[in-house]
Parts: structure tokens; C-alpha cells; sequence
């Protein structure tokens, strides 16, 4: 994977040599653009608007084109969150996004073994679905810990000022890795379920779970970004300046 830090580009970079998650992280909006061309714009949000489209086959100008649009659009969201200071991240993240997965993981949990069971003798791919949910559940519960935990802590204390020299590449490093596999496990699930597109016969279970599970694709998608593309490269940022600061 691509985890280059998503730094803002001197002015008047053209928009194809810019990365996809500083574009993102400038005006959140465009994530819609980019989620409807399935270009990645966390896990993968290093990599230049020229190299996603490359990846996709996609031709630049009518990326650029919708993005422009995008952008003649006047509305502007209420608040932007990587416009906030790294400890109100990280707050907003553990709020919006941890509180989300805590709710949301265990309905779907309830859901997906249900529908498993009840259709999975006619549909195997049903039965592959809960495995690969419940493995990814498993996962992120423990990401979310580690976060809480470990590494936000230690973000929150240097954002404010309270802390020391302290390195934070092992733990940011430890984050992206598992970012990668929670987006690998969403895709496999996309995959399986042809898009969470339920068959036309399906029950109202098995819509349900669909639908959740699209839900759950997109928060993670704009949790991971915010992270990727703006709380990591951040702290690490911090933790050089702190560094220097009591270096020799």
C-alpha cells in the first residue's frame, strides 16, 4: 500500500499531481466524486489524482471534470474536520467514527450470521460473508482500543503541548497496517455481495444487512481518510517538532 503523508501541495500544483487525500481533506465533498469512480481515497489516498487514474483506467479529464464541478458547487459543509487542531481530531474521530463502529458492529454481527444461516445453504456466499465480517469485528474492536488507548493519548498530549520528545512511528505504522486489512476485508465483502445489491427476493433481513453494510463502507472510508490523510501525518509532525525541540 501507498502511505506516503498526504502534505498539501505548494500553490498552484495541478490538481493530477496532487494526492487524493489532500484533495479530500480540502473539501470533503469530493470524496463522493472519488467513491463514484471506486478510486480509494484513504488507504490509498497517497497516491497522485494522475497514478489513482492510471490504476483505474480512468480517463483524467472526466475525474477532473466532475471534480471541477464538484467545486463550482458553492455549498460549504458546516465544519470540516481536518480543519480542526489534532487533539479536537481526535475527539470528533472517537465520537463520529468509534462511537459509529460500537454501534453498528454488532448489529451487523447479529444480522450477518442470521442471514447466513437462513439462506446460506443455497447462497455459500453468504456463509464466506459472516466469516470475513466477523474476522474484520474482531479486528477493529481491538484497533479501536489500541487507538483509544495508545495512540491517540500520546497525540492529544503533544497537540496540547504537555509532552516531550516522543516517537510515534511504531504505532502509527501498527494503525496503517491495520487500516489495510479492514479495507481488503470491506472489499471482500463488496465482492461477495455483488455491490450490496440484495437479490430481489431477498428478506428484509438480508436488505437490511446490505444496506448496513454500504453504511459501514463509507464511514470507514472517511474514518481511515481522516487518519491517513490528516491525524497521522500530523502527529508525526508534532513528534519531529518535539524531537528538535529537545535535541541537543
Amino acid at each position: 500500500m501507498n502511505h506516503k503523508s498526504n502534505v498539501f501541495s505548494p500553490a498552484g500544483t495541478p490538481m493530477l499531481e496532487r494526492t487524493v487525500g489532500e484533495l479530500v481533506a480540502e473539501r470533503p465533498g469530493r470524496s463522493r466524486v472519488f467513491q463514484s469512480f471506486g478510486i480509494d481515497f484513504c488507504c490509498q489516498g497517497g497516491r497522485t489524482l494522475r497514478e489513482a487514474c492510471d490504476a483505474k483506467g480512468l480517463p483524467a479529464e472526466t475525474v477532473i471534470g466532475r471534480l471541477d464541478a464538484e467545486s463550482a458547487d458553492k455549498r460549504v459543509p458546516e465544519s470540516n474536520p481536518a480543519d480542526l487542531p489534532a487533539h479536537e481530531l481526535v475527539v470528533h474521530i472517537v465520537e463520529i467514527h468509534h462511537r459509529f463502529l460500537r454501534n453498528e458492529l454488532p448489529r451487523l454481527h447479529a444480522m450477518s450470521q442470521r442471514v447466513a444461516s437462513v439462506h446460506g445453504g443455497h447462497t455459500p456466499s453468504l456463509v464466506e460473508m459472516f466469516d470475513v465480517f466477523r474476522a474484520m469485528e474482531d479486528e477493529l474492536n481491538e484497533h479501536l482500543r489500541k487507538e483509544e488507548e495508545i495512540l491517540f493519548p500520546l497525540v492529544v498530549e503533544m497537540s496540547l503541548g504537555r509532552l516531550g520528545a516522543v516517537s510515534v512511528d511504531g504505532p502509527v505504522a501498527c494503525m496503517l497496517h491495520e487500516h489495510d486489512d479492514a479495507g481488503a476485508a470491506m472489499a471482500r465483502l463488496r465482492e461477495l455481495s455483488n455491490g450490496f445489491q440484495p437479490p430481489p427476493e431477498a428478506c428484509n433481513t438480508y436488505r437490511a444487512l446490505f444496506a448496513g453494510l454500504r453504511d459501514l463502507e463509507e464511514d470507514l472510508h472517511r474514518h481511515i481518510h481522516l487518519e491517513n490523510a490528516v491525524l497521522f501525518p500530523t502527529a508525526k509532525a508534532l513528534s519531529e517538532r518535539e524531537v528538535e525541540l529537545v535535541g541537543p
